[in-house]
């Protein structure tokens, strides 16, 4: 019994030795090994040397350097009856009324002066004043403007090359791109701010009637950044700053660009033509979403699906029918409508481009000529300018058709389809840029002749 008891307590001492001995030295070793381990291991998501092309680079001061004495402060002068209660301009004349002084941005595009901003930054100017960077102010005279794509062209005259910004190519930007907005924000002059392209062909709002397709950016935009520049990181021109969505006000990770390809587009017609010159694909539809889809009872979820076609046009004649889904024009994807409507706004009529469109789930090409945009929506009424054969029948010589009545309240003072617009706040219309860029406030009266030849004048009243 003793012999056993023996035994018992120099196993029970011999197994608590063994394991202290193995927890302070031998385990302590291995966890001290474990850990030099996995501190040089790599983890499973990290990539090295997976491809041949380099980061681009994150140093602006390039860029910077060759944009920010091309960009200037614009001075807007311009009176203030328009904001003014009718009595208030009653009792003073138009000389005494106070002014209102707005300021933007703009950028210089040539050697010689001309410089493009947007059109409501010099709106209802009486004076417009461009300071450059180098502390030099110039006045400067309205070559012309674009309200539906809120561009203006101005002009500067000096005896020296200026500074200016070469264009680039919108339509190759990449969303994640880095890109420079260049302005100057509440008078903060020659501001430069960074961010990436957060999107392309983005449409505010969908009902209003506006063709828009803009490039959106999280680079700072503010208040007086407006008509400044865009560029990228090889410090060319992509983009013209032009909007913000904020409830403040203020910048809260949104701003809007209209694409340079437009805006270029627009400065070489206005300088050449004087007014914009839009090339018009003739066809009327939808951008397919999943509901539309299933309402036209197609598989397709993405392009643009042709409810009718304009007979005569550039699509009808080249063979496009209703049912059809165009998927591209000239290389560039169409998902929604201001992919199309953005990239037919860098055409002009008379070009050819060629559409990719789907057919009883065949992928088809075909060259289509763009025609001159002959219409125009004016206080929700789809006019046109008078032919010929109207003129005669109408006996006028000026005027504009009315080819499609929307307006509610003028339909219900019995305006239809099939009158003609005479006169709007007592001046003459003829051409359809003679109703570009009415607001519905500024409207006070529209003069209108019915088919019966008889005048009739709708007051209105905001």
């Amino acid at each position: 019994m003793k012999l056993f008891l023996k035994i018992f307590t120099v196993a029970i001492f011999s197994a608590i030795s063994s394991t202290f001995i193995y927890d302070n030295y031998f385990l302590k070793s291995k966890i001290e090994l474990n850990y030099q381990k996995n501190h040089s291991l790599i983890p499973a998501n990290y990539k090295i040397n997976t491809s041949t092309i380099p980061a681009e680079s994150t140093d602006f001061t390039v860029a910077a350097s060759k944009t920010i004495n091309a960009v200037v402060h614009v001075k807007n002068t311009s009176s203030s009856s328009s904001s003014l209660p009718s009595f208030y301009r009653y009792f003073y004349d138009e000389e005494e009324l106070p002014e209102r002084i707005g300021t933007g941005s703009g950028v210089i595009v040539s050697p010689n002066g001309y410089i493009i901003t947007n059109n409501h930054v010099i709106e209802n100017s009486n004076e417009i004043e461009i300071t450059t960077n180098d502390n030099k102010s110039y006045k400067a005279t309205i070559i012309g403007t674009d309200p539906d794509t809120d561009i203006a062209v101005l002009k500067i005259d000096t005896d020296k090359k200026l500074p200016y910004i070469f264009f680039g190519n919108s339509d190759a930007t990449r969303i994640g791109e880095w890109v420079l907005a260049v302005g100057n924000p509440f008078n903060l002059n020659s501001t430069v701010t960074a961010g990436i392209i957060s999107a392309k062909s983005r449409d505010l709002n969908k009902r209003d009637g506006v063709n828009e397709s803009y490039i959106q950016t999280d680079a700072a935009v503010n208040r007086g950044n407006s008509g400044g520049a865009l560029v990228n990181t090889q410090g060319e021109l992509i983009g013209i700053n032009t909007a913000i969505t904020s409830v403040s006000g203020g910048f809260v990770g949104y701003s809007f660009a209209v694409p340079s390809n437009v805006a270029r587009k627009v400065f070489e017609d206005l300088i050449e033509y004087g007014d914009v010159q839009k090339g018009l694909l003739g066809v009327v539809g939808q951008a397919l979403d999943a509901q539309l889809a299933a309402r036209f009872k197609v598989d397709e979820t993405e392009g643009f699906y042709i409810t009718d076609l304009e007979k005569g046009l550039g699509a009808d004649l080249a063979g496009l029918k209703s049912g059809d889904i165009i998927k591209s024009v000239d290389g560039i994807t169409i998902n929604k409508f201001a992919d199309l409507s953005g990239y037919l706004a860098s055409k002009r009529p008379g070009e050819k481009v060629i559409v990719l469109y789907k057919r009883d789930g065949k992928e088809k090409k075909v060259n289509v000529r763009l025609e001159k945009i002959n219409r125009a929506i004016f206080f929700y009424m789809e006019v046109r300018e008078l032919s010929t054969e109207q003129r005669k029948k109408f006996n006028t010589d000026y005027g504009l058709y009315i080819s499609n009545m929307n307006n509610r309240r003028l339909y219900q003072n019995g305006i239809d389809s099939g009158y003609i617009i005479l006169e709007v706040n007592g001046k003459k219309v003829n051409v359809l840029s003679d109703v570009k860029g009415y607001k519905v406030s500024d409207l006070e009266s529209i003069l209108f002749l019915n088919p019966n030849g008889e005048k009739e004048k709708i007051i209105l009243q905001f």
